[in-house]
């Protein structure tokens, strides 16, 4: 039995915004490279993807524009601005900060009583 690991809220936008620093995207190609660099285990659907994009946008954390693609596809690439590498540096140090919170709860740890 499978089951998808949900995610923690905002972890999509930062997973993004990581991708894009290392250059321009479609979108599909920033779910593959999201695929890819984490050994098969998340894959992000059209129906998260897009909308996440499209905040990501409105947020000016990216830009896009329409471009074609080798094979003569009509395709939106985004690329990071200045305040998207800003917001990835905050959304990395809540996300850490997440991490070690959680750690935290989890560590077995002798309760004097």
């Amino acid at each position: 039995m499978s089951r998808k690991a949900d995610l923690m809220p905002g972890t999509l936008d930062m997973m993004i915004l990581k991708t894009l620093t290392r250059c321009p995207l479609h979108g599909y190609a920033i779910a593959q490279s999201i695929r890819q660099m984490s050994d098969e285990v998340l894959t992000v659907e059209e129906g998260s993807l897009y909308p996440a994009l499209q905040r990501l946008l409105l947020e000016a954390w990216v830009k896009a524009e329409w471009k074609r693609t080798p094979s003569n596809r009509r395709v939106r690439v985004y690329t990071l601005t200045t305040a998207g590498r800003k917001q990835l540096g905050v959304e990395l140090s809540r996300f850490e900060q997440m991490v070690a919170a959680i750690g935290r709860v989890m560590r077995d740890v002798e309760v004097e009583g």
